[in-house]
């Protein structure tokens, strides 16, 4: 035979009910969320914008640097010269590769916020237009 569970009262709640209740889900999502720059209004400084992409320049200059003295020394240097020419090119190509990641970066980021400042209305007019 089936049983039916009794009807809650007023005063009584059912186990799901109080954990909706208590649940704070919805506000540990929008805290805890990514794309918090989204829902503040706040202006941003340029240190803010783009003291990551100068940082990976800054590193990668510096490795690239450090490589071209790595590398240089291997003709110098006679004793360990195999040691030099090995880790000389790594921090070379290491060095450009985070040197041009970081330049790359600086565009993006500039046209990223050039689509902020753009209203809602005028993307979406030229999205109707450009994506037929």
């Amino acid at each position: 035979m089936e049983t039916h569970p009794k009807s809650l009262d007023g005063n009584e709640k059912s186990p799901e009910s109080k954990d909706l209740l208590t649940s704070h889900t919805a506000s540990t999502l929008c805290i805890s969320s990514r794309s918090e720059s989204v829902w503040t209004s706040a202006p941003r400084n340029k240190w803010e914008i783009y003291h990551k992409p100068i940082v990976v320049v800054s590193v990668g200059g510096a490795i690239f640097l450090f490589g071209v003295v790595v590398t240089s020394l291997s003709f110098i240097i006679e004793t360990n010269k195999d040691v030099y020419k090995m880790c000389g090119p790594a921090f070379l190509s290491l060095g450009m590769m985070l040197l041009v990641c970081g330049l790359v970066w600086i565009p993006i980021i500039r046209k990223k916020q050039r689509q902020r400042q753009k209203s809602r209305f005028f993307q979406s007019i030229k999205s109707f237009f450009f994506n037929r």
